[in-house]
């Protein structure tokens, strides 16, 4: 799966994870919830 260049810039971020479940493709951030996305 593609990954969208606003999500890849989330996931920069630091803290970040990409994770990948049931098809869906989230970005995770404990120490800075409001980063949180979806794709797909």
């Amino acid at each position: 799966m593609k990954v969208r260049a606003s999500i890849r810039s989330l996931a920069r971020q630091p803290g970040s994870k990409v994770v990948r479940r049931r098809g869906h493709l989230y970005v995770i951030n404990k120490s800075n919830p409001r980063l949180k996305t979806r794709q797909g």
